[in-house]
């Protein structure tokens, strides 16, 4: 089971294209010599988009790897919610009345 966590903090989360190819058309359109820097910016954006991708936890599982992780975290969610209905049932904790 990979337990990767995605990277926190620094990096853009923002996953929009759209700014950029406008800025890209906008550079055309006036003819301008920033469309390559432009080109360049949507170019390091996409590359970003793909490494943060690669980073996601279960990218490398299959389909099937994937619903068989699922089947199995929900089999332990429903395990532990029985167990805590059982405990909760033997009344050995006192719980203070709210005033």
């Amino acid at each position: 089971m990979a337990t990767n966590q995605p990277k926190q903090g620094s990096e853009n989360d923002d996953c929009s294209f759209l700014p950029l190819v406008h800025d890209i058309i906008k550079c055309m359109d006036k003819d301008s010599q920033d469309v390559h820097q432009e080109l360049v910016k949507f170019k390091t954006r996409i590359q970003e988009a793909r490494e943060q991708i690669g980073a996601m936890p279960g990218i490398d599982m299959s389909l099937s790897e994937q619903q068989h992780e699922l089947e199995t975290l929900r089999e332990q969610v429903r395990t532990k919610n029985q167990l805590l209905q059982k405990y909760k049932s033997l009344c050995m904790f006192e719980v203070p009345k709210a005033s």
